[in-house]
C-alpha cells in the first residue's frame, strides 16, 4: 500500500515545515511495526519549495490468514486459496487507516510541540494513492470527498491494459488536491473515508469504533450530506453501532446550530441513570442458537458432549421442555465445576432427576449414550487432533446415534475481524484446528453420507458479507431407512 502527501511553500513558509508536522524528520528514512506489516515514511522530495512524505505499508497478507501447524495452532492444509491471494497487500484500505493513525497519531490531532503555530496553518495539500477500492465507483469517491473541499480525480484501474473490452477494476487511481484544509483534517478525512470506500474492515468493529468515528469525524461529518452512508459503512453495517452513531451526530448538530453544548442537550438522562446494554456476548449467542435448533427439532432428552463447566447444561435446565440432559466430559475438574455451577447438591429432589454428569471420552463407543434424541458438540471437536476425529465421528453419529446432532466451531475466516487476536493465532491455545466455511462444509457432508444423516448450516453470530460468521453451525437429522434405500438407488442409476 502506498500514500503521499505534497505540499508546496513560499519564502514565509517552506514546505519542509511537513516533517515537523508530521514529526518525521525529512533526512530520514524510518520504519514502524504495525500489526499487520511494516509502515516505512520517507521523503521522495523536501526543499523549500516542494516537499512529499509517503508512507509505504509492507503487508504480510499470508500472515492474516496463516494458522500454525501442531498443538495449539490452526492445521488445515487446504484452506482457500483467496485467503492468500488477494489485494491487501497493494491496495488501501482499513490496514492503511490504521497505519495513518499509528504513524502520525500527533498530526492527526493537530498537535506539534516544536512549534505549535503549524497545525492551525491551512497548506496547499495533494494526496496520490495508485490503487484504492472503490465500491460505488468515481462518482461515490467525489460524492465523499469534493463536500470537504477537495478537488477530486479518480481514475478508474482497468482490469487489463492488454485486453480494454474486459472493462475497469473496482479501483481508482486518486489524487486529492486542496488549498485551504489543515494537515490534521485531511488525515483525519481519510481515516475514515479509506475503509468507507473499502467497504470492509480488518477486525472486529466494536462499540468503540463509535467513538473512533466521532473524534475523526469531528468538525465534518455532522453536515457531510452523505453521512449516513459513511456512518453505516465504517461501522460495517452493524445498525445499533449506526443507529447509534447518527444519534449522537444528531445531538452535534444540534448543539452546533444552537451555538451550545452537547451536554447542554442531551441532558435528559441523569449520569446516575442505568447505561445502555452491552452487546451480547458470542457465547450467550451461541448458547441462544443452540436451544433454538434443539427446541425446533423436538428434542426432549439432550446430551451436551464436552460439557466443559456445564453453561449449556445450565441453560437447558431452564427450559421444561427437555426433560433429561446429560453433560459428558473428559475432564474431571471440568465436572466437579459444572456441578458447583449447577448446585447438584442444593438442587430439587425433581430437578435433579433430569440432570446427569457423567465423565467419559468421546473417543471411544459408550452404551450410556444410546437412545438420546439429540446430541450438542459445542466447540469440541476443534479440541481434537484431526486424526483422531473419525473415532469421535463413530462414537457419536455411529455408535450413539441420536436423531439430531449439533457441531458448533469456530470459523477461522473470521479471525481477521478479531482486532486484539495477532495475525496467524487461533482463538485458543488448544485448538488444533480451526476450519473456513468450506471445510467444514465438506467435513460435515462427508460425515451425514457416511452415517445416514441430512446436514444444514447456519451462522452464529453477526454474519460478515466477506468472511461469514464468527461461529458456524451444522445440524444433523438422521435420514430414514427408505430415504436411505432411494438415495442409494439413485446413484446407482
Amino acid at each position: 500500500m502506498f500514500l503521499m502527501i505534497s505540499t508546496t511553500g513560499v519564502p514565509e513558509r517552506p514546505a519542509t515545515d511537513l516533517g515537523f508536522l508530521l514529526h518525521k524528520h525529512p533526512g530520514k528514512a524510518q520504519a514502524f511495526s504495525t500489526s499487520y506489516g511494516t509502515a516505512h515514511v520517507l521523503y521522495p522530495e523536501a526543499d523549500a519549495e516542494r516537499c512529499t512524505a509517503a508512507l509505504l505499508l509492507e503487508v504480510d497478507a499470508v500472515a492474516l490468514v496463516r494458522r500454525g501447524r501442531g498443538k495449539g495452532r490452526g492445521g488445515a492444509p487446504d484452506a482457500a486459496l483467496a485467503q492468500y491471494v488477494n489485494d491487501r497487500p497493494y491496495a488501501a484500505s482499513s490496514l492503511l487507516a490504521v497505519a495513518l493513525s499509528a504513524v502520525f497519531s500527533s498530526a492527526m490531532r493537530g498537535v506539534c510541540k516544536a512549534r505549535p503555530e503549524l497545525p492551525g496553518q491551512l497548506l496547499p495539500l495533494c494526496i496520490e494513492i495508485p490503487a484504492l477500492p472503490a465500491r460505488g465507483g468515481p462518482a461515490l469517491v467525489g460524492r465523499l470527498f469534493e463536500p470537504l473541499g477537495w478537488t477530486v480525480t479518480a481514475e478508474p484501474v482497468p482490469l487489463d491494459t492488454e485486453f480494454p473490452q474486459w472493462g475497469d477494476s473496482r479501483y481508482v487511481r486518486l489524487v486529492l488536491e486542496a488549498d485551504t484544509l489543515t494537515l490534521a483534517e485531511a488525515l483525519r478525512h481519510l481515516y475514515v473515508l479509506l475503509p468507507v470506500l473499502d467497504d470492509a474492515k480488518h477486525y472486529w468493529v466494536a462499540s468503540d469504533e463509535v467513538d473512533k468515528l466521532l473524534r475523526a469525524g469531528e468538525g465534518w461529518l455532522p453536515g457531510h450530506p452523505e453521512q449516513k452512508l459513511i456512518t453505516s459503512r465504517y461501522l460495517t453495517r452493524r445498525w445499533s453501532l449506526t443507529r447509534e452513531a447518527m444519534e449522537r451526530l444528531e445531538l452535534v448538530r444540534l448543539a452546533e446550530a444552537d451555538d451550545s453544548e452537547v451536554e447542554e442537550i442531551d441532558n435528559a438522562v441523569g449520569e446516575d441513570s442505568e447505561s445502555e446494554e452491552k452487546p451480547t456476548p458470542l457465547a450467550v449467542q451461541r448458547r441462544d442458537a443452540i436451544v433454538a435448533a434443539l427446541r425446533a427439532s423436538g428434542a426432549a432428552r439432550v446430551l451436551d458432549l464436552g460439557c466443559g463447566q456445564g453453561q449449556l447444561v445450565q441453560e437447558l435446565l431452564r427450559n421444561p421442555a427437555f426433560t433429561e440432559i446429560v453433560g459428558l466430559d473428559v475432564s474431571m475438574r471440568a465436572l466437579t465445576s459444572a456441578s458447583r455451577r449447577l448446585k447438584l447438591d442444593r438442587m430439587g429432589e425433581r430437578q435433579a432427576a433430569r440432570v446427569k454428569l457423567l465423565q467419559g471420552s468421546l473417543s471411544y463407543t459408550d452404551k450410556r449414550l444410546q437412545g438420546y434424541d439429540a446430541a450438542v458438540l459445542s466447540e469440541v471437536i476443534e479440541h481434537l487432533d484431526l486424526p483422531r476425529l473419525p473415532a469421535l465421528e463413530y462414537a457419536v453419529f455411529g455408535a450413539a446415534r441420536p436423531r439430531t446432532v449439533l457441531v458448533t466451531t469456530p470459523n477461522v475466516e473470521y479471525n481477521v475481524r478479531w482486532e486484539s487476536l495477532p495475525a496467524g493465532h487461533v482463538r485458543h491455545g488448544d485448538h488444533r484446528f480451526e476450519w473456513t466455511r468450506e471445510e467444514f462444509r465438506g467435513w460435515a457432508a462427508g460425515v451425514a453420507e457416511q452415517y445416514g444423516y441430512e446436514v444444514e448450516f447456519a451462522p452464529v453470530g453477526p454474519d460478515d458479507p466477506e468472511v461469514g460468521p464468527p461461529t458456524q453451525m451444522a445440524v444433523f437429522v438422521t435420514v430414514d431407512k427408505k430415504t436411505m434405500d432411494k438415495k442409494e438407488e439413485v446413484k446407482a442409476a
